[in-house]
């Protein structure tokens, strides 16, 4: 992996990932490279094994400023099957973090635009710096901002994404406290410590746990409540309780120690 690829990842010897979105020249805004970086990266760490988390970030000024119009006119101009294929991309993208088998945390500061937003809202957790600048600007450029919208519908509701999405304003961090988008606020010079607090925090939790927990949110938010779905969810608690992570999970509990899956460096 070079320094100037648009997607950079290193995993610490805790199975930390730390993914860094690369194009600091033009406030990381993606094009294909970045789209492409940013799903074979998701897709390679789903088969690294051992890996616990991985925490998302922007090289440079910003974390990132949605889409390089210069890449989208080009796009526009060029076949449609290439434009049609961008799209698909693009929201493979966000699904693949969205799905990933792994916790993720955004840390976020400066601007974060358009498909920023839907970066950081992709993440199971998102800490922005207090000075941190959002906005879904799409509409503002005569385009829309589709690959993202049933994700933010669901993590902000319809009502709030209906206001910013259609106005394309910008709103301060701590609104997008509010509304949800992100979890927590910090000094812009805490983010990293804030960041390597919930990655604690997450290492200390069972790593099978964690997966099932995760994928039971994504599908409870968008299966309905059958009676197969019913039936699933008490096998899981029910064999979970089972489970030997389980068992070293109440152990270390009662005996007052980390588990040992916890690893500090």
């Amino acid at each position: 992996m070079a320094e100037t690829d648009p997607v950079l990842c290193a995993v610490d010897g805790r199975g930390v990932a730390t993914v860094t979105l690369n194009r600091p020249a033009v406030n990381n805004a993606y094009d294909g490279a970045l789209i492409d970086g940013l799903i074979e990266t998701v897709m390679r760490l789903a088969a690294e094994p051992g890996l616990r988390c991985a925490v998302l970030r922007g090289a440079g000024r910003h974390f990132q400023a949605g889409a390089d119009l210069s890449f989208l006119a080009q796009l526009r101009r060029g076949p449609a099957e290439r434009n049609q294929d961008f799209s698909r991309r693009t929201v493979a993208a966000i699904r693949g973090l969205q799905l990933a088998p792994f916790p993720t945390v955004a840390l976020v500061h400066g601007g974060c635009f358009g498909g920023g937003v839907g970066i950081a809202a992709a993440c199971d957790i998102a800490i922005a710096t207090d000075d941190a600048v959002f906005a879904l600007s799409e509409v503002r450029w005569g385009i829309t901002p589709a690959p993202i919208v049933p994700l933010l519908a669901d993590r902000l509701g319809p009502r709030v994404l209906g206001r910013l999405a259609l106005t394309g304003e910008r709103f301060d961090a701590r609104e997008a406290q509010r509304i949800g988008l992100v979890h927590e606020l910090c000094p812009a010079d805490e983010l990293a410590s804030a960041g390597a607090a919930v990655v604690d925090a997450l290492l200390r939790s069972g790593p099978q746990a964690v997966a099932v927990t995760k994928r039971l949110i994504a599908e409870s938010a968008e299966t309905a409540f059958t009676a197969s779905f019913h039936d699933r969810i008490v096998d899981e608690a029910a064999a979970r309780r089972r489970s030997a992570e389980a068992e070293e999970g109440l152990a270390s509990f009662a005996e007052k120690r980390p588990p040992n899956w916890y690893r500090q460096e």
